[in-house]
Protein backbone atom coordinates (compact mmCIF):
# COMPACT_ATOMS: atom_id res chain seq x y z
CA UNK A 1 0.00 0.00 0.00
CA UNK A 2 1.23 3.35 -0.81
CA UNK A 3 2.47 5.23 2.59
CA UNK A 4 1.29 9.03 0.75
CA UNK A 5 -2.22 10.68 0.82
CA UNK A 6 -3.64 13.77 -0.06
CA UNK A 7 -6.37 15.87 1.96
CA UNK A 8 -9.22 16.71 0.19
CA UNK A 9 -10.00 20.23 2.40
CA UNK A 10 -6.57 21.38 0.03
CA UNK A 11 -9.25 21.09 -2.55
CA UNK A 12 -12.59 22.46 -1.11
CA UNK A 13 -13.83 24.40 -3.65
CA UNK A 14 -13.43 21.99 -6.24
CA UNK A 15 -14.93 19.18 -4.64
CA UNK A 16 -17.55 20.88 -3.11
CA UNK A 17 -18.69 22.21 -6.65
CA UNK A 18 -18.03 18.72 -8.92
CA UNK A 19 -16.91 15.75 -6.25
CA UNK A 20 -16.81 13.27 -8.93
CA UNK A 21 -14.22 15.46 -11.81
CA UNK A 22 -11.95 16.60 -8.51
CA UNK A 23 -11.24 12.70 -7.24
CA UNK A 24 -10.84 11.82 -10.89
CA UNK A 25 -7.96 14.68 -10.85
CA UNK A 26 -6.68 13.50 -7.97
CA UNK A 27 -6.51 10.15 -9.16
CA UNK A 28 -4.62 11.54 -12.40
CA UNK A 29 -2.01 13.01 -10.50
CA UNK A 30 -1.15 10.04 -9.22
CA UNK A 31 -2.54 9.66 -5.80
CA UNK A 32 -4.31 6.39 -4.64
CA UNK A 33 -5.43 7.42 -1.31
CA UNK A 34 -7.76 10.45 0.01
CA UNK A 35 -8.22 11.70 3.39
CA UNK A 36 -11.60 13.23 3.35
CA UNK A 37 -13.13 16.27 5.28
CA UNK A 38 -16.51 16.83 6.09
CA UNK A 39 -17.20 12.75 6.30
CA UNK A 40 -20.85 12.48 7.00
CA UNK A 41 -21.62 15.82 4.81
CA UNK A 42 -20.11 14.08 1.91
CA UNK A 43 -20.66 10.93 2.41
CA UNK A 44 -22.81 10.00 -0.55
CA UNK A 45 -20.11 11.18 -2.82
CA UNK A 46 -17.65 9.14 -1.54
CA UNK A 47 -19.17 6.14 -1.12
CA UNK A 48 -19.76 6.14 -4.45
CA UNK A 49 -16.78 8.11 -6.13
CA UNK A 50 -14.12 6.48 -4.09
CA UNK A 51 -14.39 3.27 -6.13
CA UNK A 52 -14.94 5.03 -9.46
CA UNK A 53 -11.87 6.30 -9.39
CA UNK A 54 -9.80 3.51 -7.70
CA UNK A 55 -9.22 5.60 -4.30
CA UNK A 56 -9.00 4.48 -0.99
CA UNK A 57 -9.62 6.79 2.39
CA UNK A 58 -7.84 5.15 4.89
CA UNK A 59 -8.83 7.93 6.96
CA UNK A 60 -10.99 11.28 7.21
CA UNK A 61 -11.61 14.18 8.95
CA UNK A 62 -14.75 14.73 11.30
CA UNK A 63 -15.46 16.00 14.50
CA UNK A 64 -15.80 13.11 17.05
CA UNK A 65 -15.92 15.23 20.43
CA UNK A 66 -19.71 16.33 20.73
CA UNK A 67 -20.74 14.67 17.67
CA UNK A 68 -23.36 12.13 16.74
CA UNK A 69 -20.87 9.21 16.91
CA UNK A 70 -22.81 6.76 15.28
CA UNK A 71 -23.81 8.94 12.56
CA UNK A 72 -19.90 9.20 11.96
CA UNK A 73 -18.94 5.26 12.45
CA UNK A 74 -21.83 4.43 9.67
CA UNK A 75 -20.39 7.05 7.43
CA UNK A 76 -16.49 5.84 8.00
CA UNK A 77 -17.69 1.70 7.57
CA UNK A 78 -19.83 2.99 4.10
CA UNK A 79 -16.76 5.04 2.73
CA UNK A 80 -14.07 2.01 3.80
CA UNK A 81 -12.46 4.54 6.59
CA UNK A 82 -10.09 2.91 8.89
CA UNK A 83 -9.28 5.91 11.32
CA UNK A 84 -11.33 8.74 11.81
CA UNK A 85 -9.68 11.56 13.35
CA UNK A 86 -10.93 14.93 15.31
CA UNK A 87 -9.40 17.80 12.72
CA UNK A 88 -9.45 20.50 15.56
CA UNK A 89 -10.76 21.52 19.25
CA UNK A 90 -10.06 24.89 19.68
CA UNK A 91 -7.37 26.91 21.41
CA UNK A 92 -9.44 28.20 24.47
CA UNK A 93 -10.07 24.48 25.24
CA UNK A 94 -6.22 24.10 25.97
CA UNK A 95 -5.34 26.46 28.38
CA UNK A 96 -5.41 24.15 31.68
CA UNK A 97 -4.43 20.53 32.61
CA UNK A 98 -8.25 20.27 33.57
CA UNK A 99 -9.35 21.36 29.73
CA UNK A 100 -6.71 18.63 27.94
CA UNK A 101 -7.78 16.20 30.50
CA UNK A 102 -11.70 16.81 28.82
CA UNK A 103 -10.21 16.42 25.81
CA UNK A 104 -8.60 13.08 26.43
CA UNK A 105 -11.72 11.67 27.88
CA UNK A 106 -14.10 12.45 24.79
CA UNK A 107 -11.33 11.02 22.73
CA UNK A 108 -10.90 7.86 24.96
CA UNK A 109 -14.54 7.24 25.00
CA UNK A 110 -15.14 8.00 21.31
CA UNK A 111 -11.70 5.20 20.35
CA UNK A 112 -14.23 2.70 22.40
CA UNK A 113 -17.09 3.38 20.78
CA UNK A 114 -15.73 3.06 17.13
CA UNK A 115 -13.86 -0.40 18.14
CA UNK A 116 -16.96 -1.76 17.91
CA UNK A 117 -17.29 -0.89 14.96
CA UNK A 118 -13.78 -2.35 13.34
CA UNK A 119 -12.73 1.65 13.56
CA UNK A 120 -9.80 3.94 15.30
CA UNK A 121 -9.83 7.38 16.18
CA UNK A 122 -6.88 10.16 15.88
CA UNK A 123 -6.73 13.45 16.76
CA UNK A 124 -5.23 16.19 14.61
CA UNK A 125 -2.89 19.33 15.88
CA UNK A 126 -2.87 22.77 14.69
CA UNK A 127 -0.20 25.36 16.24
CA UNK A 128 -2.24 26.17 19.53
CA UNK A 129 -1.67 22.66 21.02
CA UNK A 130 1.92 23.22 20.81
CA UNK A 131 1.91 26.76 21.97
CA UNK A 132 0.20 26.41 24.76
CA UNK A 133 2.03 24.74 27.61
CA UNK A 134 1.23 23.00 31.11
CA UNK A 135 3.46 22.65 33.79
CA UNK A 136 6.47 23.63 31.30
CA UNK A 137 5.04 20.84 28.36
CA UNK A 138 3.66 21.49 25.18
CA UNK A 139 -0.23 20.67 25.55
CA UNK A 140 -0.55 17.58 22.67
CA UNK A 141 2.25 15.89 24.57
CA UNK A 142 -0.08 16.48 27.65
CA UNK A 143 -2.72 14.89 25.81
CA UNK A 144 -1.06 11.74 24.46
CA UNK A 145 0.03 10.61 28.52
CA UNK A 146 -3.24 10.82 28.49
CA UNK A 147 -4.97 9.42 25.95
CA UNK A 148 -6.07 5.33 26.04
CA UNK A 149 -3.34 3.76 23.67
CA UNK A 150 -6.16 3.15 21.43
CA UNK A 151 -6.06 6.57 20.50
CA UNK A 152 -3.74 7.72 17.44
CA UNK A 153 -1.71 11.06 16.63
CA UNK A 154 -1.95 12.97 12.96
CA UNK A 155 0.61 15.13 13.53
CA UNK A 156 0.62 18.34 11.08
CA UNK A 157 4.38 19.03 10.77
CA UNK A 158 3.37 22.93 9.63
CA UNK A 159 1.36 23.56 12.46
CA UNK A 160 3.56 22.13 14.72
CA UNK A 161 6.61 23.30 13.60
CA UNK A 162 4.54 27.11 13.56
CA UNK A 163 3.46 26.66 17.07
CA UNK A 164 7.21 26.34 18.70
CA UNK A 165 8.07 23.22 18.63
CA UNK A 166 11.28 21.29 17.35
CA UNK A 167 9.19 18.88 15.21
CA UNK A 168 11.85 15.91 14.57
CA UNK A 169 12.23 15.71 18.21
CA UNK A 170 8.24 16.18 19.44
CA UNK A 171 7.73 13.05 16.49
CA UNK A 172 11.03 10.83 18.31
CA UNK A 173 8.99 11.23 21.80
CA UNK A 174 5.35 10.59 20.47
CA UNK A 175 6.76 7.34 19.17
CA UNK A 176 4.17 4.86 17.58
CA UNK A 177 1.21 6.69 18.52
CA UNK A 178 2.07 8.94 15.27
CA UNK A 179 -0.32 7.22 12.41
CA UNK A 180 -0.13 9.88 10.34
CA UNK A 181 1.68 12.93 9.06
CA UNK A 182 0.54 16.28 7.42
CA UNK A 183 3.14 17.41 5.00
CA UNK A 184 3.05 21.14 3.72
CA UNK A 185 5.26 23.64 3.83
CA UNK A 186 5.92 27.85 3.95
CA UNK A 187 6.60 30.29 6.36
CA UNK A 188 5.36 29.47 9.12
CA UNK A 189 2.36 31.81 9.21
CA UNK A 190 -0.85 30.92 11.67
CA UNK A 191 -2.89 32.31 9.35
CA UNK A 192 -2.23 30.09 6.83
CA UNK A 193 -1.38 32.47 3.84
CA UNK A 194 1.99 31.58 2.14
CA UNK A 195 1.91 27.82 1.96
CA UNK A 196 4.07 25.99 0.23
CA UNK A 197 4.82 22.41 -1.37
CA UNK A 198 6.59 20.04 0.60
CA UNK A 199 10.50 20.91 0.59
CA UNK A 200 10.42 24.58 0.01
CA UNK A 201 9.93 26.10 3.31
CA UNK A 202 10.79 26.52 6.60
CA UNK A 203 9.65 23.50 8.10
CA UNK A 204 12.80 20.86 8.12
CA UNK A 205 10.70 18.17 5.90
CA UNK A 206 13.40 15.64 5.48
CA UNK A 207 13.91 14.92 9.37
CA UNK A 208 10.38 15.01 10.05
CA UNK A 209 9.84 12.30 7.70
CA UNK A 210 12.67 10.48 8.57
CA UNK A 211 11.22 10.79 12.51
CA UNK A 212 8.13 9.07 11.88
CA UNK A 213 9.13 6.61 8.49
CA UNK A 214 5.95 4.68 9.24
CA UNK A 215 3.65 7.34 9.29
CA UNK A 216 0.72 7.84 6.35
CA UNK A 217 2.09 11.22 4.46
CA UNK A 218 -0.88 13.10 3.75
CA UNK A 219 -0.03 16.22 1.55
CA UNK A 220 -2.29 19.54 2.61
CA UNK A 221 -2.74 22.92 1.95
CA UNK A 222 -5.37 25.04 4.58
CA UNK A 223 -4.51 27.55 1.60
CA UNK A 224 -2.39 28.07 -1.45
CA UNK A 225 -1.78 30.66 -3.89
CA UNK A 226 -1.03 29.03 -6.85
CA UNK A 227 -2.91 26.21 -8.98
CA UNK A 228 -3.90 23.94 -5.95
CA UNK A 229 -3.25 20.95 -8.37
CA UNK A 230 0.03 21.73 -9.44
CA UNK A 231 0.77 22.66 -5.75
CA UNK A 232 -0.04 18.65 -4.67
CA UNK A 233 1.57 17.25 -7.39
CA UNK A 234 4.62 19.38 -6.82
CA UNK A 235 4.55 17.73 -2.60
CA UNK A 236 3.53 13.92 -4.37
CA UNK A 237 7.13 14.72 -6.22
CA UNK A 238 8.73 15.35 -3.33
CA UNK A 239 7.34 12.43 -1.20
CA UNK A 240 7.55 10.01 -3.90
CA UNK A 241 11.53 11.26 -4.32
CA UNK A 242 12.33 11.32 -0.78
CA UNK A 243 10.29 8.47 0.26
CA UNK A 244 12.66 6.43 -2.79
CA UNK A 245 15.90 7.63 -1.33
CA UNK A 246 15.23 6.03 2.19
Amino acid sequence: MSSISVQLYSVRQDFGADPTATLRRIAELGFRQVEPYGLVEHRAALETGLPAQQLTAPTAHVKLVGADLPEVFAAAVACGVGVVIEPAVRAEHWQTAADVAGIATALNDAAKAAAEHGLRVGYHNHWWELQSQIDGRPALEVLADRLDPAVLLEVDAYWATAGGADTPALLGRLGERVYALHVKDGDLATDASGQLPAGRGRVPMAEVLAAAPAALRVVEFDRYDGDIFAGLAESLAYLTETEAGR
